[in-house]
């Protein structure tokens, strides 16, 4: 499927354009996604809550529909969309190696580096609601994403991605025993990678049906 421009509403965030509509599938509780439901996604697990948007979050709950919020900074010039998609791509990659290690340290210190707000205050607080509950989460996820649609202004990329959980596990943090977790499910992931002054982020990842 060829990629669309969006055009962004003066005044207004701007959201992915989505090819239909679909209604978000919901994982059952533990939030990490997955183990059953609670295994199934880029969270997947068994603990307790829902999995946000994208993201592994064992304690937080899904994010709105709409993949991020990119308003809050100044459109940076628009860049040939080769490079665009090229820039987006590497930067989605990166946030999701930067977001496991982040769960199996609880150390969300380097997420700043590849993400932006909402879903870098969300990650965060989540990281460190699991360390207080004193787990720590391994999961291993499998990835294939594309650019699906991009602001004609050049200020974001949406990617699409179907992400399997191949297994998400939860580890007591002082003895280091397995406590919950199996393998998961795979869904589809949109998420919107927004360049703010010739950074490129991901600012949002919003869960969607199963794939």
């Amino acid at each position: 499927m060829r990629p669309r421009l969006v055009r962004p509403s003066p005044g207004a965030p701007r959201r992915a354009v989505r090819t239909r509509a679909v209604r978000p599938v919901r994982a059952a509780r533990p939030h990490l996604l997955a183990a059953s439901a609670a295994l199934s996604v880029l969270l997947a697990a068994c603990g307790s809550g829902s999995s946000s948007g994208g993201s592994f979050q064992p304690n937080g709950s899904f994010g709105s529909a709409s993949p991020g919020d990119p308003s809050a900074s100044a459109a940076p010039s628009p860049l040939p969309t080769d490079q665009m998609d090229k820039a987006a791509l590497k930067v989605y990659r990166e946030y999701q190696t930067v977001y496991q290690r982040a769960y199996e340290n609880n150390d969300p210190s380097e997420l700043a580096s590849v993400a932006a707000d909402p879903i870098l205050t969300r990650v965060t607080n989540d990281i460190a609601a699991t360390k207080a509950k004193g787990e720590i989460w391994r999961f291993t996820h499998a990835y294939n994403p594309r650019v699906y649609a991009r602001a004609k202004d050049g200020s974001a990329v949406y990617v699409s991605d179907c992400v399997r959980t191949l297994a998400a596990y939860r580890f007591a943090a002082k003895t280091g025993k397995r406590t919950g977790g199996g393998p998961g499910d795979s869904f589809l992931y949109r998420t919107t990678v927004q360049n703010a002054s010739g950074t490129w982020k991901v600012a949002e990842i919003v869960r969607d049906k199963k794939c």
